[in-house]
């Protein structure tokens, strides 16, 4: 039997999801000053392109199409 639009969408978004939450997890172990060197300015660069894209995929469940950024670099 073939897959629902909604048992696809389920599986793909649990899957998707999960593997956004471990992957800010292991940002999180970055957080170690004592394995790793940072300023604040990294920090606000870091989590200003995790909200922006963020409010970015919200936009696209509401219907709007945002324009894609660059990869992300601190550089």
């Amino acid at each position: 039997m073939a897959e629902s639009k909604r048992e696809r969408f389920v599986r793909l978004a649990e899957a998707r999801t999960n593997k956004i939450l471990d992957m800010m997890k292991l940002l999180g172990n970055c957080s170690s000053k004592s394995n790793y060197e940072y300023t604040e300015e990294d920090v606000k660069k870091i989590f200003g392109a995790i909200e922006r894209e963020l409010k970015n995929t919200r936009a696209k469940f509401n219907g709007s199409d945002i324009q894609k950024e660059d990869r992300f670099t601190l550089s």
